[in-house]
């Protein structure tokens, strides 16, 4: 089962998220990084493990504000650049075909970000194209067709439960099961709420595909010894 770390951006630094109250999030202070800055900390979470991909949240583009390309590029330039999976809060098709277009690159199209269905329908076919069920306190944040029409699901699912997030209160099985028995073959990925490796192998045990990890990768719950046990 794959880890996969999560770099939250805000202001072209990496923040700690918190819940999904996005007004809280504070720039990172992590062991594995003297500072926020976004290759420190990437480079500091690749000598837990040598991670292949991270997914970013850009929270500044997901709010309507200005994207942190500038931050991307520069994971783009690293000597060993990761794959990323990017949520930039993607709303209209040239946006979406361009970034499907980059190799280096996965969009992410976050259920909270769109007002219809027109850009997955157009899209779900895509290979590289990740989907993410928003899920906040008050509950699913995005058209109701996202959660009642599997058939528009692209290959890669996240289940994104906001207020599980950096909350270390395990994952939302419940949620988790109910999208995996509706997904099909698709792959689906956990994010929210991992605390350790027995998260970690029960997740694996439900059938699901990934985890996307940020608090216990930085608290060290998640070990160096742990990852490479887990073959992430």
């Amino acid at each position: 089962m794959r880890i996969i770390p999560v770099l939250d951006l805000k202001g072209g630094e990496v923040v700690r998220a918190q819940q999904g109250k996005r007004d809280r999030y504070r720039p990172i202070v992590t062991p594995l990084s003297q500072t926020s800055d976004v290759v420190a900390v990437t480079e500091g979470l690749r000598r837990l493990y040598p991670f292949p991909t991270f997914y970013i949240a850009d929270l500044d583009a997901i709010e309507g504000g200005t994207p942190n390309s500038g931050a991307l590029a520069r994971l783009k330039a690293m000597a060993e650049p990761p794959e990323l999976w990017v949520d930039a809060g993607v709303t209209d098709e040239k946006t979406l075909s361009a970034a499907l277009a980059e190799s280096w690159l996965c969009p992410v199209v976050g259920s909270e970000s769109q007002q219809d269905d027109a850009l997955l329908r157009r899209f779900c076919d895509h290979p590289e194209l990740i989907l993410s069920l928003d899920f906040f306190d008050d509950g699913f944040r995005g058209p109701a067709s996202f959660l009642d029409e599997p058939a528009l699901w692209p290959q890669k699912v996240i289940v994104m439960t906001l207020a599980k997030v950096g909350s270390a209160s395990g994952p939302d099985f419940t949620r988790l099961k109910a999208i995996k028995a509706k997904a099909g073959s698709r792959s689906v990925i956990a994010a929210g709420g991992v605390r350790n490796e027995a998260d970690i192998r029960a997740l694996s045990s439900l059938g699901i595909a990934a985890a996307l990890v940020a608090t216990s990768l930085h608290d060290g719950t998640l070990t160096p010894g742990q990852l490479a046990a887990l073959g992430t």
